[in-house]
């Protein structure tokens, strides 16, 4: 095991650079998931740790190893991909094997190797199977038992439960997670899929445009986002926005609606902010202001009401039933203590 430093880390396509000065330390043992919208540089910065592609400027160390120029197969990492990557001519004996083959461990130590990954992961009777005869979350499994056998200080999964059904990758994701608890081998995990990343990881990095905009424990990011991009990338469904401005110590909503503040920052009357209110904040009150609603959508844990609230869509859930049709008004309200403040301009969250 070991740790991960990424330094001020950029990389340029021709004339285009996708990342701009990435800094994240990943610490010995630790579960850390790269998150963020396609196009945000979570795999590129994946790949350069693997050694897949080269670092424009800045550095890379594992294990206090700086691997800037270290060959993929000398940095002792283990890849799982999206695709599986699995030899279709092998049996799963074979294509857990196979590494270990090609570095000519003795037949023992293989053997050896390959039933440890296989009783983890729950693959003992499928050893002597072929890939087509296996279902995808037993071929992902097959994957991961590639890469255990390799014991590397630092497994690196890129999208790995893209391909699976909802239903497999809810199991996936937690089988995952136990491995880790079981090995606990440094793992960086790349997602566009923030569900992934807040029931999984020790620590979520969420990126932008090429740039971190925070990293923290997945209920840190929730509770605490740092700015608006974090505020509605993080939670499901996401957090709703409101414009308006500050007003005596209230939230005036463009509409003229006002709204009541945790704690307005200092000298802040008449300043323009956004109002934010996770769904799940909104509580149906016979004192609440009205809101029409448009789409009821009845989960059995919940009820999701999109509906328009202070001259803007919102979308609530509810842990009451919600009797309403479309149409109809109801009354509800934010919790004062729960919605978050940001500066309209920059979009930084204004500390409570």
């Amino acid at each position: 095991m070991a740790n991960v430093s990424i330094r001020d880390v950029r990389k340029t396509f021709g004339t285009t650079e996708v990342l701009h000065g990435v800094s994240v330390e990943i610490e010995d043992g630790e579960f850390v998931i790269l998150v963020g919208p396609s196009g945000c540089g979570k795999s590129t910065l994946l790949r350069m740790i693997a050694g897949l592609e080269n670092i424009t400027v800045g550095e890379i160390a594992i294990g206090g190893r700086v691997v800037n120029n270290v060959a993929p197969k000398a940095r002792d990492i283990a890849m799982v991909f999206q695709n599986y990557a699995l030899y279709p001519h092998m049996t799963v004996r074979d294509n857990m094997a196979f590494s270990l083959l090609l570095a000519k461990m003795p037949k023992a130590m293989i053997n050896e190797q390959v039933q440890r990954a296989a009783q983890i992961l729950g693959l003992m009777p499928y050893l002597n199977r072929y890939p087509r005869q296996l279902s995808g979350g037993q071929r992902q499994r097959v994957a991961m038992g590639r890469a255990i056998v390799r014991d590397p200080q630092v497994f690196l999964f890129d999208e790995p439960l893209s391909n699976l059904d909802a239903k497999l990758r809810v199991a996936m994701r937690a089988e995952i997670k136990e491995l880790h608890q079981r090995l606990t081998t440094t793992t960086v995990y790349v997602t566009h899929d923030q569900i992934e990343a807040m029931t999984m990881a020790d620590k979520i990095v969420v990126m932008n445009g090429g740039n971190v905009e925070q990293i923290g424990a997945p209920l840190e990011l929730y509770d605490h986002p740092l700015n608006l991009f974090v505020a509605g990338f993080i939670g499901s469904p996401a957090m709703n926005f409101l414009k308006g401005k500050i007003a005596g110590g209230a939230f005036q909503s463009d509409d003229g609606t006002t709204l009541p503040l945790p704690a307005g920052p200092d000298g802040s009357d008449g300043k323009p902010v956004v109002y934010g209110v996770r769904p799940e904040h909104f509580m149906l009150s016979p004192q609440g202001l009205p809101a029409t609603v448009h789409v009821i959508e009845p989960t059995g844990s919940e009820t999701q009401v999109m509906a328009e609230f202070a001259g803007s869509p919102v979308i609530c859930a509810f842990r009451e039933r919600v009797s309403a049709r479309p149409g109809e008004t109801i009354r509800m309200a934010p919790d004062p203590s729960l919605v978050h403040v940001f500066d309209a301009a920059t979009g930084l969250r204004y500390a409570a």
